[in-house]
């Protein structure tokens, strides 16, 4: 019932993300959703994010930014960061802002990730568009009321997430 929303990968952390196996399997395009998966809500790139950056577009990756947030706040943070470019008021969960993304690094959607904190904007749009979706836990747990609300049915789907992934496990350990 809930498929439709569940991520491929659901992890702690964006910074938990092991990138070299990614790029080992194919993988050459990161999109990132920004608040709550790479900093807190309105948080500058900081230290952290910039040393991931860097290493990603070390090893290789083409990386977007792809956020529903204004210019300037997706500039401040694409700014700081190395080898990433960026596309604001995308429109997630629409296709349009996931495809543009892909067609700007010159990537499809067998060669490309997408890693975000939400299940109804970034997990959904990336599976719309075939996408391998990664969801992390946010960051900070302060939150503008209309993700606040967002969150409760987020759990309630998780829940079921949760309950498929332990049924899947039980027939491939028997």
């Amino acid at each position: 019932m809930f498929q439709t929303f569940y991520p491929d990968v659901w992890i702690d952390s964006t910074y938990d993300i092991d990138f070299e196996a990614l790029y080992e399997r194919g993988i050459r395009a990161l999109i990132f959703d920004i608040d709550n998966t790479l900093v807190e809500h309105g948080a500058p790139a900081d230290e952290r994010a910039i040393e991931l950056f860097h290493r990603l577009h070390t090893i290789g990756f083409s990386m977007m930014l792809l956020s529903n947030n204004k210019e300037p706040r997706v500039k401040m943070f694409c700014d700081k960061v190395e080898g990433a470019s960026y596309i604001y008021k995308a429109g997630k969960p629409s296709k349009k802002g996931y495809r543009r993304a892909m067609e700007m690094m010159g990537t499809d959607e067998k060669t490309t990730v997408f890693i975000g904190d939400q299940l109804f904007t970034d997990v959904w749009g990336a599976k719309r568009c075939g996408i391998f979706s990664i969801l992390v836990k946010p960051i900070d747990k302060k939150e503008e009321i209309q993700i606040v609300l967002k969150r409760y049915l987020e759990r309630i789907v998780l829940h079921f997430y949760k309950k498929t992934l332990a049924k899947e496990d039980n027939v491939i350990n028997k």
